[in-house]
């Protein structure tokens, strides 16, 4: 007699998939999405880690229930992902990534390791030795100020300083709206990935203390390579609406 069937390994599947204007169903025992003409298409819901819903996706109970049978994190999010509104059961409801998280978060010298593999990670350099915590988070902010510089001047805009308001938007000037824009597109991904993995939003390394403390860590790892010289490139047109065009861009 063959033995039970168990989920795929989180390391065995595709990362992520993007759904949107559909009805997530469960039918035949298989979990399918359904147009709005009846044509169903089948989402291998086994061998994907995370399963991102954007606007226009419904879910039944029955698929909620075989996603979570088989590990994989259900995320509604905004248009491409955009915006993080809820998510389902991450990593399929194991302990062992979370506890190992917070190993290396709560230890000095292993939260050290990470934060200096961190730095390489970004800078694309060793991290200077014998340096602290607090040391390497100075050391890095002097350099992204220098990097928010030179794009600027590449994109001929004046630049007085990351400067914004979260409860008045509109006080910042057009490359500051452009910029958090773009991060808080980048933070609704990198939020879906480290849940996807198994691992906690908010028990981060060098962000500590905040809801999306490890978001953070993770997403200031990639933005100058992705999201920020884009924010430069739409805030150089002038946009009307800044933050819609960093969206769409």
């Amino acid at each position: 007699m063959l033995p039970p069937l168990k989920p795929i390994p989180m390391k065995n599947r595709i990362s992520m998939i993007f759904l949107d204007r559909g009805q997530l169903d469960m039918l035949d025992g298989a979990f399918v999405l359904v147009d709005k003409n009846g044509v169903r298409t089948h989402i291998p819901v086994g061998s994907v880690a995370c399963i991102m819903l954007e606007p226009g996706t419904r879910v039944s109970h029955a698929a909620i229930k075989l996603a979570a049978t088989v590990g994989t994190l259900l995320v509604w999010v905004g248009e491409a992902g955009v915006r993080l509104y809820a998510s389902g059961q991450p990593g399929g409801a194991r302990s062992d990534r979370l506890l190992y998280q917070a190993k290396l978060a709560l230890d000095e010298e292993l939260r050290l390791k990470v934060v200096r593999k961190m730095f390489e990670l970004r800078f694309g350099e060793e991290a200077p030795s014998r340096r602290s915590v607090e040391q390497l988070r100075g050391i890095e902010g002097a350099r992204v100020r220098k990097t928010y510089e030179l794009l600027a001047k590449r994109h001929g805009i004046e630049w007085h300083g990351r400067r914004y308001d979260p409860k008045d938007w509109d006080k910042s000037d057009v490359i500051n709206r452009c910029i958090s824009a773009a991060t808080s597109c980048l933070y609704g991904i990198s939020e879906a990935a480290i849940l996807a993995a198994g691992y906690a939003p908010a028990v981060g390394f060098l962000h500590t203390g905040k809801p999306l403390s490890f978001v953070y860590d993770i997403a200031d790892i990639l933005k100058f390579e992705t999201v920020v010289p884009v924010a430069f490139k739409v805030a150089a047109k002038r946009p009307y609406q800044p933050d819609r065009d960093v969206r769409l861009a």
